[in-house]
């Protein structure tokens, strides 16, 4: 009885090892643009919306600005990892600004996809090239952003030790709207 136990229990787990081994290939395949037979995957249809937070001491806004273009990199955070990864160019994204007056500053847009982080230690770091955009007319602070309704449950908020994050368009729209002159 055991004995068949057994080789269902290796039955399953070679199952779940074929998964998984089946689901790394498509998002290896995903990753460099290919599927079976080199087809190039579907085009990024749609803008996605982030905040990438930075200390003013590390990489100030204003040197950014002057850079125009910068590889985002020095990211070691695997949630942070998983979004660098979902970046695709054209996405819109917030310059956070987390000493000081913690406050949303300006923004950005992704200009390429992940690549491997140069500056890691260890392989799987990634980092993306981020285009600098426009300044707020004004800065929108960690207070402004946790007193709206519409953006009191952004992951900034929930996670706020999270240095890349995902913002709904209405939350991006929020913010911009907040910044305006109005």
């Amino acid at each position: 009885m055991k004995r068949t136990s057994g080789r269902k229990t290796n039955t399953a787990i070679n199952t779940y090892r074929s998964f998984c081994t089946r689901r790394a290939f498509v998002f290896s395949a995903e990753e460099t643009g290919s599927i079976q037979g080199n087809q190039p995957t579907a085009p990024h249809m749609t803008t996605q919306y982030w905040l990438v937070k930075s200390e003013p001491e590390a990489y100030a806004w204003e040197t950014f600005v002057q850079d125009g273009r910068t590889a985002w990199t020095g990211v070691r955070n695997y949630a942070a990892r998983l979004h660098l990864n979902a970046m695709r160019p054209g996405d819109k994204v917030f310059f956070y600004a987390s000493g000081g007056p913690k406050a949303v500053i300006g923004t950005a847009e992704v200009t390429k996809p992940a690549f491997p982080d140069t500056t890691a230690d260890e392989p799987g770091w990634v980092a993306v090239e981020l285009k600098a955009g426009k300044p707020l007319a004004r800065p929108v602070t960690l207070a402004q952003i946790k007193a709206d309704p519409i953006l009191a449950k952004i992951a900034l908020v929930r996670q706020g030790r999270l240095s890349v994050s995902p913002l709904a368009k209405a939350e991006f729209e929020q913010i911009l709207k907040l910044g305006s002159d109005k």
